[in-house]
């Protein structure tokens, strides 16, 4: 066992899917925790070696619900301790608003919801290998303070992907979302898949086996390198 990672979900029945089971091959304990459930947050960072806060149907903006309120208050003492922060979605978000940035929808009311294509920046090429083709389900995007590297961009959402400090990390796509994830999704919310953007579901399930193992590789190796995992193989550098 090598240590303890907080995972941070936002509704019951949620879990850090690809993500949280990459981490346990890895070695690690998985500790989920859902503060919009009522669940406390550590006081210190000390238990943990890394702090994961994924993705939900609220906004970063809502800070009228406790849940939220209390992650926002939160995520400085996980910034002042110096153990890697990666927010997914929401979790990025919130982190772009504790930062000074904004959060708010397309204003032209567009979404990405489903298969997105990604560049990386120039500061992005020690990230990403090129452009991959990612998997989103956001209604709103963050506008980055200059304090944060911007490390990928799409054509709808401008700022994808980011980073802040040394140990802290952003992305707007999901990473975590296997083939059950999809499917649940697309069912479950299909009022979400008539948006301007979104992608039909039969094309969210059609996609997977061409899109998703680059993206599952890919996140193995951030993980990998991210965590200081000895034996990852990649050329993936998060130095810089």
């Amino acid at each position: 066992m090598r240590g303890k990672i907080l995972c941070i979900v936002h509704q019951k029945g949620s879990d850090p899917g690809r993500v949280g089971c990459l981490l346990m091959e890895m070695g690690y304990v998985i500790d989920v925790r859902c503060p919009c459930m009522g669940h406390r947050l550590p006081e210190s960072m000390d238990a943990y070696d890394a702090v994961f806060v994924f993705g939900g149907p609220m906004s970063a903006n809502d800070c009228h619900m406790g849940g939220i309120r209390a992650e926002l208050d939160w995520i400085p003492k996980v910034l002042d301790s110096g153990k890697p922060y990666v927010g997914i979605c929401l979790g990025a978000q919130m982190l772009a608003r504790v930062l000074g940035g904004s959060v708010a929808e397309h204003p032209e009311g567009m979404v990405e919801i489903g298969y997105v294509d990604i560049e990386p920046t120039d500061a992005g090429r020690a990230y990403f290998d090129g452009p991959m083709t990612v998997y989103q389900w956001h209604r709103e995007g963050f506008l980055l303070p200059e304090s944060c590297t911007v490390l990928a961009r799409s054509t709808v959402f401008q700022q994808q992907a980011f980073r802040y400090g040394a140990n802290a990390y952003g992305v707007q796509f999901h990473p975590e979302v296997t083939l059950d994830m999809k499917k649940r999704w697309t069912s479950g919310a299909p009022h979400r898949l008539v948006l301007p953007g979104a992608q039909p579901a039969e094309a969210h399930i059609d996609n997977h086996p061409r899109y998703d193992p680059p993206l599952e590789s890919w996140t193995r190796r951030f993980l990998g390198r991210l965590l200081g995992v000895p034996g990852t193989a990649s050329t993936l550098s998060l130095a810089g």
